[in-house]
């Protein structure tokens, strides 16, 4: 199951007939992964302050900006250089030049009208938690404080980011975000990071 966030998103048009789009994905705040029941426990995530820092600190590595995590129907690109990011430790930060010829494909077009009929819940990262052998504590799991309940709660350190993606229903509440982890597109090599990929077990 993936965790959902809500983040303040604002579309604008600019004076150059490009559209911009800006983000953001809040840190230390937990997504619900599995509410638990039939015996099982609650099971929560978060990310750390600038969990992300490996990809948005190396400007040759790209990140794209996507709908719906799919790589047919891209928006924006570091590469392209239309896909700005900046690390705080609050949040990630994202700004992204739509440009007219972006504008002009379908996808777009059908992501502005959701956007504007208010449709688009938020922003989810596809991403890979960095392998053991290069990180020494990528991650872990933890108790929820007895105060605010039972769940195990699954802290990320350092991820691998591969793109940004607009989602139609939030996970994480502060940042309008909805987390998963990342399947590869087709033209991105997964053997390299098959240790690193982490996910929940039952």
């Amino acid at each position: 199951m993936a965790p959902v966030f809500d983040a303040g998103l604002e579309l604008r048009a600019a004076g150059d007939g490009t559209r911009r789009l800006r983000g953001s994905f809040p840190y230390r705040k937990r997504a619900v992964m599995d509410a638990g029941g039939n015996g099982r426990r609650p099971k929560k995530e978060e990310f750390a302050p600038r969990a992300f820092s490996y990809a948005v600190e190396d400007a040759d590595r790209d990140v794209h900006l996507l709908i719906g995590h799919s790589f047919d129907k891209p928006l924006a690109s570091r590469k392209a250089g239309t896909l700005l990011l900046s690390d705080t430790s609050a949040a990630l930060n994202f700004e992204a030049i739509l440009t007219p010829e972006i504008l002009r494909s379908t996808w777009a077009q059908d992501f502005i009208a959701a956007f504007e009929a208010g449709l688009i819940g938020g922003i989810s990262p596809g991403f890979r938690v960095a392998p053991p052998e290069v990180v020494a504590k990528p991650e872990e799991t933890t108790e929820e404080n007895p105060a605010e309940g039972k769940a195990l709660i699954r802290t990320i350190f350092a991820a691998i980011l591969f793109e940004l993606s607009m989602v139609t229903r939030p996970a994480y509440h502060d940042t309008e975000a909805d987390l998963r982890h990342f399947n590869p597109a087709p033209d991105v090599p997964p053997a390299a990071y098959l240790n690193a990929l982490r996910r929940w077990r039952a």
